[in-house]
């Protein structure tokens, strides 16, 4: 699932998630749109069992697509403290809702800050444990067309190119507007605690061999105990909670006989 990035952005080689062969970038907002109503129902969502260190309905991507509400908000707790997304339907249809899906099985639990460059972008979404991330290397969702811009606080979807958009995703600390044209399309944006994203441990900057950062193929591969050895500086999410506006309930999920297969990734 490495994503790394595929064009250059204020003179930086954007190497966004890095899924084992290829790379994968972030973005920011454009014109700040109207802000969604304050969510007041919270879910705790699926909470993993408790023989497992994750939710196991995270081994099965092609049955996790309920469709979002038209907004909603995640609350991340991190080693820093906290900040809340709100996420716009409109926007990105289909990030939407993956991150949705993602979130109410708790997929960014216990995920690193993998790569957190000043004045750029700060991006996560490999997962702690292996067999999540190896279950949705190859369970990338579609492009949606791109609404609104990469502008500071907003977030995106890493990639590697069309239609290879997956679980890593990225916040842009500055206005990214050149992600734009290349596709980047943002589906929400940072409500509150955008200090607590500025303030992220930025030290290692870019991922091996570029800079000092962690390697997206180890992470992949040997997952949080890699990170916490080698790189115990990183900011990690510890819980993130999934905040619903007045009225709007949890989506069900597809059974398995009505779920839709995932399509084969893309080479970019």
């Amino acid at each position: 699932m490495h994503k790394c990035g595929w064009m250059m952005a204020a003179g930086l080689l954007l190497i966004a998630a890095v899924p084992r062969n290829d790379a994968r970038a972030q973005a920011a907002p454009t014109q700040t749109p109207a802000q969604p109503k304050s969510a007041t129902g919270t879910t705790p969502a699926h909470k993993p069992a408790a023989t497992s260190p994750y939710d196991r309905a995270l081994l099965r991507p092609a049955l996790l697509t309920a469709k979002a509400p038209a907004t909603y908000q995640v609350k991340f707790t991190t080693t820093k403290g906290d900040f809340v997304i709100t996420v716009t339907r409109a926007w990105a249809p289909l990030g939407a809702d993956r991150f949705y899906n993602l979130v109410r099985h708790h997929f960014y639990d216990n995920t690193h800050f993998f790569r957190v460059l000043k004045g750029f972008v700060v991006q996560w979404g490999i997962s702690a444990y292996p067999p999540v991330t190896a279950a949705w290397e190859h369970a990338p969702i579609k492009d949606d067309p791109v609404v609104q811009s990469n502008l500071r606080a907003y977030i995106t979807y890493a990639m590697s190119g069309p239609n290879t958009r997956t679980t890593q995703v990225f916040i842009n600390l500055v206005d990214n507007k050149r992600l734009d044209g290349m596709g980047f399309s943002p589906f929400g944006q940072i409500t509150e605690g955008m200090d607590i994203v500025e303030s992220l441990y930025t030290g290692y900057g870019e991922g091996a061999p570029e800079g000092q950062g962690p390697e997206q193929n180890k992470i992949e591969r040997l997952g949080k105990p890699y990170l916490d050895k080698g790189f115990d500086k990183l900011d990690w999410i510890k819980t993130t909670m999934l905040i619903l506006p007045p009225g709007a309930a949890p989506a069900k999920a597809p059974s398995a006989a009505n779920a839709t297969p995932t399509p084969a990734p893309q080479k970019p």
